[in-house]
């Protein structure tokens, strides 16, 4: 990593000291002091605490590659999504707890793997940690692109602070309505929130941009997660980029919703979607000249990697 990114993140975690003292990190500004063992909203304490990571092959094809996207998966989440296919970690809270130190060690374990990237998977909640981690990892040699990917539920000015930081941006577009996020997530003024931060991710990293290898280096990449009967309100999702984020975003629609965890309290998103209903998603995409991206496959079972399959220490 070049003494330029280097001296950011340095930046960044001086902007971050004292930080989760009296955390506002995310949306959610529950300002606990996490430092004396408080948890808020997401239930993150101190320390982050990792589910598993590995090589994941799995992600978008510029990401996973062909040695695979290095993921770091963390448990806890500021959003409690009833259809949460992660919920084992995310809502359940399972995983390990790992110092900063053990972290930064992580991140150099992946790209010994030959890793493309670190794939920060559901980081918010743990942005000072990260950056902690980041430093020290540097500081040993790690020197591939940074992927925080994310729900989207972001301060846009914890956003700022990772300028220089994060290569490329992977958010979730979840909805379009903010009363659907509030019904389906919990996740107050969403709408509002994802869309500053998609804003100043763009500002920042621009479009997607590949090496000789295809392999993503830097910019945007946007999830667009299709639910049942409209309730994502992809449409319109679809019409923000384009006049917000402009025609030459990458997108990746994804079509893999099935009901997990709590979806079968809610009758109308108890099934998944019907090829109607992602073709009229991709036909609107086309139409606005959003050609630029990928549809997902729906997967046949969850993926077994996300049960803690781990890269032994060296």
């Amino acid at each position: 990593m070049n003494n330029e990114k280097l001296e950011l993140i340095r930046k960044a975690n001086d902007a971050f000291k004292g930080s989760l003292s009296a955390c506002a990190i995310c949306p959610r500004r529950c300002r606990i002091d996490r430092t004396k063992g408080k948890t808020g909203y997401c239930r993150a304490g101190l320390d982050p605490v990792v589910y598993s990571f590995a090589p994941h092959h799995g992600e978008e094809p510029p990401l996973s590659g062909t040695r695979g996207s290095g993921n770091i998966f963390f448990s806890h989440c500021n959003m409690k999504c009833v259809y949460c296919q992660n919920y084992f970690f995310s809502q359940l809270d399972k995983g390990e707890t790992v110092t900063i130190d053990r972290l930064a060690k992580i991140m150099l374990e992946l790209q010994a793997c030959g890793c493309h990237n670190i794939n920060l998977v559901s980081p918010t909640h743990y942005v000072p940690q990260i950056l902690s981690a980041l430093e020290l990892a540097a500081g040993s040699g790690l020197d591939i692109p940074v992927v925080y990917n994310t729900s989207g539920y972001e301060l846009a000015d914890t956003i700022k602070a990772l300028e220089g930081i994060v290569d490329i941006y992977l958010p979730d577009i979840r909805y379009a309505d903010d009363e659907m996020a509030k019904k389906y997530s919990d996740a107050p003024l969403y709408v509002e929130h994802n869309r500053d931060a998609l804003r100043e991710m763009r500002r920042q990293v621009g479009d997607l941009t590949v090496d000789s290898s295809e392999i993503a280096v830097r910019g945007l990449i946007i999830r667009l997660l299709v639910l049942p009967h409209e309730i994502s309100g992809t449409k319109l999702s679809l019409a923000f980029i384009k006049s917000a984020l402009g025609g030459g975003t990458y997108l990746s629609i994804m079509s893999q919703y099935y009901p997990t965890f709590k979806a079968y309290t809610h009758k109308e998103i108890s099934g998944g979607i019907t090829p109607a209903e992602l073709k009229n998603v991709v036909d609107e995409a086309r139409l606005l000249g959003l050609n630029n991206g990928w549809t997902q496959e729906t997967p046949e079972e969850f993926d077994p990697k996300f049960y803690g399959t781990n890269i032994p220490p060296k």
